[in-house]
C-alpha cells in the first residue's frame, strides 16, 4: 500500500519548521519542560483573555521570569518570535498581536513532546555511553572490596560453626490439645 503522494508508509519528508519552532526547540534540554510549562502559562492566560492588559504585560524582574531568562537566554527570542517587545524591564504583547491557541499553545505542546523524545534519546545515549550508575556501581565495587580485604585480614576458619541450645523452643499448641478435632461421640 502506498501512501500520500507515492511515498511508502512511514517515509516522512521532513517538514520545515516554523520561526517559532526552531526558536522554541533552541531552549537548553536540562530546563527545556519548566520553560515550557512557564511559557504555555502566559500564552493560555493571553489567548483567553486577549483584552486584559495585566496578561499582555510580564514584569521580567518577577522570580519566575529571572530564573527562567538566567537558565535558558534563548526564551527571550522565543518571546519576540511570538510577538513580545523587550521594553525597560518588562516585556510587553502589543494591541496589534493576536496569539492563537491553534499556532502558539499547540508549537508550545509541539515543542514539549519534541523535548520529551529527545531527554528518552538523552538517556538511552548514555546508557548506552555506560555514564548514568557509575558513581553507584564504582562505590559499591569499593564496599566489596574492602569487606574482601576485611575477611582476609581475619584469617581462615579453622573450626565450622557449632549448633548451640537455644532453650525449650517456641512454645506451639496443636488443635488435639485444646479439644479440636476429637470426637467426643455425641
Amino acid at each position: 500500500a502506498m501512501g500520500y503522494a507515492g511515498y511508502a508508509p512511514g517515509n516522512k519528508v521532513a517538514e520545515s519548521l516554523s520561526p517559532l519552532q526552531r526558536a522554541l526547540q533552541s531552549l537548553p534540554l536540562e530546563k527545556a519542560q519548566e520553560i515550557l510549562e512557564l511559557l504555555e502559562k502566559l500564552t493560555r492566560n493571553v489567548v483567553r483573555n486577549p483584552g486584559e492588559d495585566k496578561f499582555r504585560r510580564v514584569k521580567l524582574s518577577g522570580a519566575k521570569m529571572v530564573a527562567a531568562l538566567a537558565e535558558a537566554p534563548t526564551m527571550m527570542d522565543v518571546l519576540q518570535e511570538m510577538g513580545w517587545v523587550a521594553e525597560e524591564d518588562c516585556v510587553v504583547l502589543p494591541p496589534s498581536v493576536r496569539l492563537a491557541h491553534e499556532v502558539h499553545v499547540v508549537a508550545i505542546i509541539d515543542a514539549k513532546d519534541y523535548f520529551k523524545k529527545e531527554m528518552e534519546n538523552e538517556r538511552r545515549r548514555q546508557l548506552r555511553a555506560g555514564k548514568t550508575g557509575d558513581a553507584d556501581k564504582e562505590q559499591v565495587l569499593k564496599q566489596m572490596e574492602l569487606d574482601r580485604k576485611e575477611k582476609d585480614a581475619e584469617g581462615p576458619v579453622t573450626h565450622g560453626s557449632v549448633a548451640q541450645k537455644l532453650g525449650d523452643g517456641p512454645n506451639i499448641m496443636r488443635a488435639g490439645d485444646v479439644g479440636i478435632g476429637k470426637s467426643s461421640g455425641g
